[in-house]
């Protein structure tokens, strides 16, 4: 792994607003804007219900671990740059920035996001994963 090399993206082909209702539950967070498009609408936000923030960061996770297997993610800063909806197709992805030796451990810099299929970037940042050399 060197600098400038891709990680294997994750994608989600279509995010499940079923899905949303049982994240509302795991984290007692019982938003309607996840659960009812009336609500989303009514706020101006669109017509489709809206993931929970928490949900995208865990898609960024799943491809850091799926991308590097045996390492740890020592830090992981991200800004939420937009709403995920109901049905999305999502993916995310990263680009390693540098490598270095310390100890008995590898240390790796990536940039990392989410990106939604028809409109961009919704998550952006950066992430250090510690793997055995």
């Amino acid at each position: 792994m060197k600098a400038g090399d891709t990680l294997k993206p994750f994608r989600i082909a279509s995010v499940s607003p079923e899905g949303m209702k049982a994240w509302a539950k795991f984290l007692h967070d019982p938003n309607p804007i996840h659960l009812d498009p009336a609500v989303v609408k009514a706020k101006g936000l669109g017509d489709r219900v809206i993931n929970q923030g928490p949900a995208n960061l865990a898609y960024l996770i799943s491809m850091l671990q799926v991308a590097v297997p045996k390492a740890q993610i020592e830090s992981l800063e991200v800004r939420y740059v937009d709403n995920v909806f109901g049905g999305e197709a999502v993916e995310a992805g990263g680009t390693v920035k540098e490598v270095s030796a310390d100890g008995s451990k590898r240390r790796i810099s990536c940039d990392v996001w989410l990106r939604a299929e028809a409109r961009g970037a919704v998550l952006t940042g950066t992430a250090i994963l510690a793997a055995p050399l």
